[in-house]
């Protein structure tokens, strides 16, 4: 009963949100707690939201006061000449927009945080998708998929997660599947390439001259609400929309890159009054300094974010007023997105502590037939996709992984083997509804979540697929 009841709930939870008949926030409140009162454990509700609130505790911390920092450092001008020097290589061509933002999502996944990977790729790339017009699910699902490869490193976490399982060392895990990842890195930047062509095909192709032009009289897309799906009929292209899914508030042609009055080209305004250019490498060296420490694991992340913070406003705005201010420019962000972390602690709480997810593992574990024990590394592999999406990292590698590795020893499988399967699923895994990351990514894109979801999953289960394939192609699996 409580197998179905999970999955239930799970699907419940999805589908309301993907047809926005409810708020993320609240499908992950009233849902599981509806559900907990159907499995007859409605008096333990209160204690399954305290323990998976204390749990979260800590990643909502780090990602309140990440976001401010970060923030901060959009406000004064980090990110600037990123985003100008990401536009000229661009050429305002959606292809190389969209393999530009695959290549930038991998090269900064390699701190191990999704979080941190999800600010400064969207810090960098928002403006740009805004100022053409293209499809911000479109950044949302590259960068997701692209960084949920990368999610793979040691200090990532999964890889860890499984070496301490399985008592395995976490180099011969890793080591021997970069092959297998590198194709599925590649895979990211090839499927990068085929979603820039179709969003070339619908909104046409600018030179870099064009897109600034003070006067051209090319609309992009018409302005609307985020979400809207109003694009007009750009240079060569069409105003349907990529997938169905609005590409947000553009702008007009004629506005000039960087003008204040086109939000979402803000980041280039040179005129700005948030802008520090004295501080600059200042702030160059601050955010350097924290990323490296973040890495060697000097404090705890949360410890680190909120010093930085409490750093970057003081020095680049000594002055009360203004400190108070850009904390307020952010609070929206920071409301939102830590909001969701807790909400997704009562949904974590009352799968975990109901049984649910136990439930639900036993069961997908028990109905493997019995004749494919000796290809355990495989289906190890074929489950991570749907187990790492339902379920937290921490549920999967610690409850689920040893089960599969002891059928697989049973049939002479190695648990090596099995480990380096256990991977492949983490490209799904980093647009799960369970991963707190996640909802900066949608946040800071401003991208709906249910429509992140539609278009994300179908190709982030794809490159897992390519992942297992490859590895099972050079005998990794």
């Amino acid at each position: 009963m409580l197998t179905v009841l999970g999955f239930a709930m799970i699907a419940t939870f999805l589908v309301l949100i993907m047809m926005k008949k409810m708020s993320p926030i609240a499908a992950l409140v009233l849902i599981p707690a509806l559900f907990c009162v159907a499995v007859g454990q409605g008096a333990q509700l209160g204690d399954y939201v305290i323990e998976g609130v204390g749990k979260l505790a800590p990643t909502a911390a780090m990602l309140m006061f990440a976001i401010v920092y970060f923030g901060v450092m959009i406000d004064v001008g980090l990110f600037d000449p990123i985003v100008r020097g990401i536009l000229r290589f661009c050429k305002a061509d959606p292809v190389r927009v969209v393999v530009g933002t695959a290549v930038l999502a991998a090269i900064v996944s390699l701190d191990g945080d999704g979080s941190t990977t999800f600010m400064i790729t969207v810090s960098a790339m928002y403006p740009l998708y805004k100022r053409l017009g293209m499809s911000l699910v479109v950044l949302t699902g590259v960068a997701a998929t692209a960084n949920g490869v990368m999610n793979t490193l040691p200090w990532g976490g999964p890889t860890a997660r499984a070496a301490t399982a399985l008592k395995l060392d976490a180099a011969d895990i890793f080591v021997p599947m970069i092959p297998a990842l590198g194709v599925g890195l590649l895979f990211v930047f090839a499927l990068a390439y085929v979603l820039g062509r179709r969003e070339r095909k619908r909104i046409g192709y600018l030179t870099l001259d064009e897109a600034l032009a003070p006067e051209t009289e090319t609309v992009l897309v018409a302005a609307g609400g985020a979400g809207t799906d109003s694009p007009k009929k750009a240079a060569g292209g069409s105003a349907e929309s990529t997938d169905g899914v609005g590409t947000g508030t553009g702008a007009a042609g004629g506005e000039d890159a960087g003008a204040a009055g086109d939000e979402g080209f803000q980041g280039l305004d040179p005129n700005r009054p948030t802008l520090r250019p004295g501080l600059y490498w200042f702030n160059a060296g601050l955010t350097i300094v924290l990323l490296t420490a973040m890495i060697l694991e000097l404090l705890p992340i949360p410890v680190l974010f909120l010093l930085g913070a409490a750093l970057a406003l003081t020095v680049n705005y000594p002055n009360m007023a203004e400190q108070k201010a850009r904390i307020a420019a952010h609070a929206e962000n920071v409301l939102n997105v830590s909001g969701m972390v807790f909400a997704a602690a009562v949904f974590t709480g009352v799968l975990t502590g109901t049984g649910m997810v136990k439930h639900m593992a036993d069961w997908l574990v028990g109905a493997i037939p019995e004749g494919m024990g000796p290809h355990m590394a495989v289906v190890t592999g074929v489950l991570s996709l749907p187990l790492t999406y339902f379920m937290s990292n921490d549920g999967f590698y610690f409850g689920v992984l040893p089960v599969l590795a002891e059928a697989g020893a049973a049939h002479g499988v190695s648990p090596l083997e099995i480990a380096r399967a256990s991977l492949v699923g983490q490209a799904l895994h980093m647009s799960s509804p369970l991963v707190p990351a996640v909802y900066v990514l949608v946040g800071m894109a401003k991208v709906e979540f249910g429509d992140h979801t539609r278009f994300t999953v179908k190709w982030a289960a794809l490159t897992s697929l390519v992942v297992l394939a490859a590895g099972i192609l050079f005998g990794i699996i």
